[in-house]
């Protein structure tokens, strides 16, 4: 048979690879979706997000390494999607306060405007999206967890670092 496919499934439908495809097409179409009402990427929401978390209840600043590794992102990318953001007004990029080779970032006052209202649309996307999972919701995300890198441990603890019941902690 030419062209055949040599896999170890009977059936395309059987192959969790496949699937994940699948399920992270769609779910990043309908978060797409949700952000274009407020003029964003959906890369530029999660590093615009993730800024602002790790920006909750601590006044150090935060790092571009440190906002890359946080959100699980190139740190190339991250730095042209924050001029980016930086363009639009949202976020802030100012010399290091102690480290003259990096940028200390902030939201401004539109930016963590911004931040919130898409992520009350983002998370409403996932409430929507997940919810056929119905009470398998948390045992889901846990298998989720289970398959995500570790992450390195931040230099500067944040209330982002606690580690919830069932998910992996940072690595030194």
């Amino acid at each position: 048979m030419n062209g055949a496919l040599g896999s170890e499934f009977t059936d395309a439908e059987l192959s969790p690879g496949l699937l994940l495809w699948r399920v992270t097409n769609a779910w990043q179409a309908a978060q797409r979706a949700a952000l274009r009402p407020f003029d964003l990427t959906h890369v530029q929401f999660v590093l615009l997000a993730s800024l602002s978390w790790q920006q909750q209840g601590d006044d150090r600043p935060v790092t571009q390494r440190q906002l890359a590794e946080h959100a699980g992102a190139d740190p190339m990318m991250t730095s042209q999607v924050l001029r980016g953001l930086e363009a639009k007004g949202l976020v802030e990029r100012q010399p290091h306060p102690t480290d003259a080779r990096a940028r200390a970032l902030t939201t401004t006052t539109a930016g963590a405007d911004l931040a919130n209202r898409a992520n009350t649309a983002v998370e409403q996307v996932d409430r929507d999206y997940f919810a056929a999972l119905g009470a398998d919701r948390p045992a889901f995300t846990r298998m989720l967890a289970q398959l995500t890198p570790p992450r390195p441990c931040p230099d500067r603890p944040s209330p982002s670092d606690r580690v919830p019941d069932g998910l992996a902690p940072c690595v030194r």
